[in-house]
């Protein structure tokens, strides 16, 4: 397919993708990170570990997916840092560190993160929140909300609880996976 049209078209289509695998679109996500962190597209291409070409591409919905989960990884750290940022709760200065210290991550866990691990000390286990967001990020990066959603209708009769896991955490919202995960630790 030629033209612009078709161009057109695959960016709502990849959008709407991205929606289902990332809660929105990566264009919208990736310019929140830039105003929240103050970065420019280079800047968050580099910490992410992407081009700035596939960064543009994934922006504009010329590719939907993110194939590397590692960058998937560095893609959450840096959403959790923005929201500490955002809350006053990081100071700038500590937040370009922490950055450094994502774009150095080789993504080799997905629950946890030199940062966390730095925090808690040792051994301690990561926070509810940053456990739940490596799982969503594991299960987003298999498979899109729908198809997570029909591989838990189609546990549910043998395995209801199964069903259950992956409907909070493949399709539902962060806020609801970390107090499911919270009743559920012992």
């Amino acid at each position: 397919m030629s033209g612009g049209a078709g161009a057109g078209g695959r960016g709502v289509g990849a959008r709407e993708l991205q929606r289902g695998w990332y809660g929105e679109p990566l264009g919208d996500l990736f310019r929140r990170l830039i105003g929240d962190l103050g970065l420019n597209q280079v800047r968050l291409a580099g910490v992410l570990g992407l081009s700035a070409p596939m960064l543009s591409q994934l922006m504009s919905g010329q590719r939907a997916k993110i194939g590397n989960p590692a960058v998937v990884q560095r893609l959450q750290a840096l959403q959790e840092l923005a929201a500490e940022v955002a809350g006053g709760q990081t100071e700038a200065l500590e937040a370009a560190a922490r950055m450094a210290e994502i774009r150095e991550s080789a993504g080799t866990s997905v629950l946890s993160t030199t940062h966390s691990t730095a925090v808690a000390g040792a051994g301690a286990p990561a926070p509810p929140r940053q456990v739940v967001r490596g799982i969503q990020t594991v299960l987003r990066s298999m498979a899109s909300a729908d198809e997570i959603e029909g591989a838990a209708d189609a546990l549910a009769p043998g395995y209801p609880h199964l069903a259950e896991f992956l409907r909070v955490y493949g399709a539902g919202r962060t806020g609801d996976a970390v107090a499911h995960y919270e009743a559920h630790q012992d």
